[in-house]
């Protein structure tokens, strides 16, 4: 088993996770109508995806981030249809704890070095495999979490090695709605436009 720290839900634990399973990849994408169907779980990446990438620093010295209102509005569309919200991501600052509070997001792993790890806990916690998460990012960091999952997405300036994982690569980019543009799609395919 290993060990995942991180934050979930504004609170510092360490979590025991089972490790990935060959039986656990996703399987192929023939039929996303049918894999937007079965979601259960979305989650996603902060810097370059839930923002747009940049580092902003006041002359104190405080760190500031820019979220795009409507992809939190998605992210509410989401719960509202049943389906867990997580935000998975290596930094450690109070702004996502607070962006993931205001949302109500439940799953909230901060500090996160491997999100596969976090994608087992997850997957363990709530009985989904795989095949019915999703998961948004953008970087290096996030490429083993996008081909663990049923359905991967990026922004659209996210980095080649991110483009030639995915399943999706937006019109939009990172903090710009990329993350709606991903939820708008799910929610037509169950109907829910």
């Amino acid at each position: 088993m290993r060990k995942v720290q991180g934050t979930s839900s504004s609170r510092k634990e360490e979590k025991t996770v089972r490790p990935l399973k060959k039986n656990d990849h996703p399987r192929s994408l023939n039929k996303p109508k049918k894999v937007f169907e079965e979601l259960r779980l979305f989650a996603t990446d902060v810097d370059g995806v839930l923002t747009d990438a940049g580092m902003y620093y006041g002359e104190s010295g405080e760190e500031l981030k820019k979220f795009h209102t409507r992809d939190g509005m998605g992210i509410k569309l989401l719960q509202a249809q049943g389906l867990v919200t997580a935000i998975i991501t290596m930094e450690n600052t109070k702004i996502v704890a607070r962006r993931g509070e205001k949302l109500g997001i439940p799953e909230v792993f901060q500090g996160a070095k491997d999100k596969v790890a976090v994608l087992c806990y997850l997957s363990e916690k709530y009985g989904i495999p795989f095949g019915q998460m999703a998961y948004m990012g953008d970087d290096v960091n996030d490429v083993e979490a996008l081909k663990t999952v049923g359905y991967a997405a990026a922004p659209a300036d996210c980095v080649e090695q991110v483009r030639q994982v995915v399943h999706y690569v937006c019109k939009k980019n990172g903090g710009e709605g990329a993350v709606r543009e991903v939820i708008d799609k799910i929610l037509a395919a169950k109907g829910l436009e």
